[in-house]
């Protein structure tokens, strides 16, 4: 077994709302295992106000939330990251950065909840359903036997969680 920290880094376009809860729901789960950063291929100006009210209201700290460019996680002196997930489309289909080490890497989408129309609460719903589907596959990513699986099996895990719809508990 390793103390080793794994750095993981969550991408979105914008980094305003999925990944950073990603980054605030991993940094907390994951108990000092990982190390969650997240950045955006086109950074917004700032992060979701939903988003930040919705991590506020979970008990996540938010003050070092920030939007990022990926740009900041591909020169040298930045985090050697372990593990690069997409949380949107748009940048699963965007040409990433180059990232030293070869992170393992993995789509993670899931609808955008800044994109949500209708009523208040209706936008509230979505970003609540986000942050479920987060907390479940980060849950289960988190309790992966990291150091014992092999690369193939490892990858396997990773892009079977970016499927996954259900309950963390049910598995």
């Amino acid at each position: 077994m390793t103390d080793k920290a794994y750095n993981v880094l969550f991408l979105c376009t914008q980094n305003s709302a999925r990944s950073q809860m990603a980054e605030a729901i991993l940094n907390r789960e994951g108990q000092g295992r990982f190390k969650a950063f997240s950045a955006g291929s086109q950074k917004a100006d700032q992060v979701h106000p939903r988003a930040l009210d919705l991590l506020n209201k979970s008990n996540h700290p938010t003050a070092g939330l920030r939007t990022k460019s990926w740009d900041e996680f591909a020169v040298e002196g930045a985090p050697k990251l372990d593990f690069v997930f997409t949380v949107c489309d748009q940048a699963a289909a965007e040409a990433c950065p180059v990232w030293p080490g070869q992170p393992m890497s993995a789509h993670w989408g899931l609808p955008d909840p800044a994109a949500a129309e209708g009523n208040e609460i209706e936008q509230q719903l979505a970003f609540a359903e986000t942050y479920r589907m987060l907390v479940n596959r980060i849950s289960i990513f988190v309790s992966l036997p990291i150091a014992s699986l092999d690369k193939l099996s490892l990858q396997k895990r990773l892009t079977d969680i970016g499927k996954s719809t259900v309950n963390a508990e049910a598995d």
